[in-house]
């Protein structure tokens, strides 16, 4: 019987230890997940330009160094990076609002600038004006920014809206490229063609922010952000022709860290300062973000990339309209090269 008591009163005693011991951790809060960030959109969003991409099995060309990678490194997003190189809108439509929920907290999107053939405008643009019928590839894009891409962007925002409800949504524009100046070898930009052009990239931001705001959702303008930055200044933060040609016309590792980075963060909450601490979570963060994208490779490989063509003055059509121009093609050549 006394052996009994004992025996009760140290399972006693070791009970209510245990109990000391688990009740603080039972009363502390879960930790909180989290919150889900869904980059949406094309090459200004996945990180063209910047030369280093995750190896994810796609073309699409996404990057550590990209706003989205660099902003959910610093703010602690879970990220989810669908944006990819070459997308449309019905692009974004069939292989990236799949990853929109209910439970997305962020989203931030950049569309329109393939789906008015921008990058064909630029490749006829580069080409001499006797060779080239510059102002016509710009009218024609103009009209369908005008007329075709408020609707298609409307149909689109409804779509995100739809699947993820509670999210904050920022819609990116594009930055003006040029700044009057041709200092590339292989390319004939007039002074004039490049002010249409960076008219061509204000006139998509703005229908793009009409329809965002029709939506309810904010508008990162990065025009401000990027003047002193476009190609020929110095520092570019975008790239003029490049090789490879992919490249070209894209902001680089600077354009997306000091230009878009603190425009778009701004947008939802204050604007961030990349700093080395910041780069090297993005970078830390490459394996991981490359395994969830691997999972949407078959979907990814539908896009196709659209990029800039180099001017080629060798093709039989450049060689017509230089004999229709009186142009010496050869000596023309030549004289390029020197500048």
């Amino acid at each position: 019987m006394l052996r009994h008591a004992r025996t009760s009163s140290r399972l006693a005693l070791l009970g209510a230890a245990l109990a000391g011991l688990i009740s603080p951790l039972l009363l502390q809060p879960a930790q909180a997940a989290a919150p889900v960030y869904v980059a949406l959109g094309d090459s200004y969003s996945s990180g063209t330009g910047t030369r280093s991409y995750i190896a994810d099995g796609t073309s699409c060309q996404r990057s550590t160094k990209a706003y989205p990678s660099l902003i959910a490194a610093a703010r602690g997003f879970s990220l989810n990076f669908r944006a990819c190189s070459g997308a449309t809108i019905p692009d974004v439509t069939a292989t990236q609002l799949s990853a929109l929920t209910t439970a997305t907290g962020y989203v931030t999107i950049s569309v329109g600038g393939n789906d008015a053939g921008f990058a064909d405008v630029l490749t006829t643009c580069a080409l001499p004006s006797w060779a080239s019928n510059c102002n016509g590839a710009i009218d024609g894009a103009q009209a369908y920014v005008n007329t075709t891409l408020p609707g298609q962007l409307a149909t689109l925002y409804s779509s995100i809206r739809s699947r993820a409800p509670y999210a904050k949504v920022v819609v990116v524009g594009y930055p003006r490229i040029f700044n009057g100046e041709d200092c590339n070898a292989l390319t004939w930009f007039s002074p004039t063609e490049e002010a249409r052009l960076n008219q061509m990239a204000d006139l998509i931001n703005t229908r793009t922010q009409a329809a965002a705001a029709s939506a309810g959702f904010s508008f990162a303008n990065p025009t401000g952000a990027f003047v002193g930055h476009a190609v020929c200044d110095s520092p570019e933060w975008l790239n003029g022709l490049s090789s490879p040609i992919s490249e070209s016309y894209h902001p680089n590792v600077l354009g997306q860290a000091s230009g878009y980075t603190p425009v778009v963060s701004g947008a939802v909450g204050a604007a961030l300062a990349v700093t080395p601490a910041v780069v090297a979570a993005s970078d830390a963060s490459g394996a991981d973000q490359a395994a969830v994208q691997s999972q949407y490779a078959a979907a990814d490989a539908a896009i196709e990339p659209e990029p800039v063509v180099a001017p080629d003055l060798t093709t039989p059509e450049v060689r017509r309209a230089a004999r229709r121009a009186g142009v010496d093609l050869d000596r023309f050549v030549e004289r390029s090269q020197r500048r």
